[in-house]
């Protein structure tokens, strides 16, 4: 009898490393359906669990131990709730691979039509007829490609901002590029972010700039404000260089900053050029091509009040 204990108790230890194995792999999560294919009996795991060795995650998932599930782990877990077609999706796909600065609150998950969706705090599954097996990553925690997820979590985002910030982020970490999103987008033919989406997108690929200038002249005329002159020439110690959109008049330039500023190429050319116009005491005004998309309001409330304290009066 005593034999046959310490037997058990040997295999079962066998069993508990192998799955041990498996979690280092999953951020400390391992499915059920792991469990019980390593050997562990559904009896087995409730005792882990009673003792408080371990912990359940959601429904389907359990971390082999009670601290705070690590991000990765949760990532695991989100996928195992949805089944063995799961893909994690929109940010936090994007979150999975290796995008920082955000923190995805939800995890979503797409799975086919057909597939009965769980509900947990923190978890999202999502039946949708554009899931498709080759927008997964082949490698790591099943998920969607980042230019895939990068469209449906702008689909998916709290607000137009935040829509915006979800397309343009991965670009600027170089996890794809804005050729790629283009490609991912014309996946989607209707959806009501679909417009603004395009927008962004045409904005990352950076043959933008008049486009982004016309805008302004546009929204210029909408509210009562003087349309301004476009592509002043200016010359600087280093030849010639052209601000986007100015008013002489009244001293004031706005300078459109599409993607391409935040590069590190554009940095050091951009500063020099401001300075060269502060210097000959110009006002300058800086607006991000998302902010035409975003936050046009504040920005041209910004300009207004410019155009003010260079002398501009509305006619009564």
């Amino acid at each position: 009898m005593g034999t046959q204990t310490r037997h058990g108790r040997e295999q079962r230890d066998r069993i508990i490393d192998e799955l041990a194995a498996i979690a280092d792999c999953q951020g400390g999560v391992v499915s059920r359906g792991q469990a019980y294919a390593a050997g562990m009996t559904r009896g087995e795991v409730r005792a882990q669990l009673r003792a408080r060795r371990w912990q359940r995650v959601w429904s389907r998932s359990i971390c082999l131990h009670t601290g705070p599930v690590p991000i990765l782990g949760r990532h695991w877990a989100a996928v195992f709730e949805g089944g063995d077609r799961a893909m994690l999706d929109g940010a936090a796909s994007l979150v999975a691979s290796g995008l920082t600065g955000f923190e995805a609150r939800v995890h979503r998950v797409s799975v086919p039509r057909g597939v009965t969706p769980l509900r947990g705090v923190g978890l999202d599954i999502r039946r949708t007829r554009r899931w498709s097996s080759v927008d997964r990553v082949a490698t790591g925690v099943p998920r969607t490609r980042v230019p895939v997820a990068a469209v449906r979590a702008a689909m998916w985002a709290e607000s137009d901002k935040q829509a915006a910030l979800l397309l343009t982020m991965p670009v600027q970490q170089g996890l794809t590029t804005a050729a790629h999103l283009g490609q991912a987008l014309l996946a989607v033919k209707r959806d009501r972010r679909r417009e603004l989406m395009h927008a962004v997108v045409n904005d990352l690929l950076g043959g933008v700039r008049s486009l982004g200038e016309l805008d302004v002249a546009r929204e210029c005329r909408r509210r009562g404000l003087p349309e301004p002159d476009r592509q002043v020439v200016r010359r600087g110690k280093d030849g010639r260089y052209y601000l986007d959109v100015c008013w002489d008049t009244f001293g004031l330039v706005v300078e459109i900053d599409g993607i391409h500023h935040t590069w590190a190429t554009s940095v050091v050319p951009d500063a020099l050029r401001q300075n060269e116009v502060v210097l000959g005491e110009a006002r300058v005004l800086r607006l991000p091509l998302l902010g035409l998309r975003v936050a046009a309001d504040d920005f041209f409330d910004q300009v207004e009040r410019g155009l003010r304290a260079g002398g501009w009066r509305q006619a009564a």
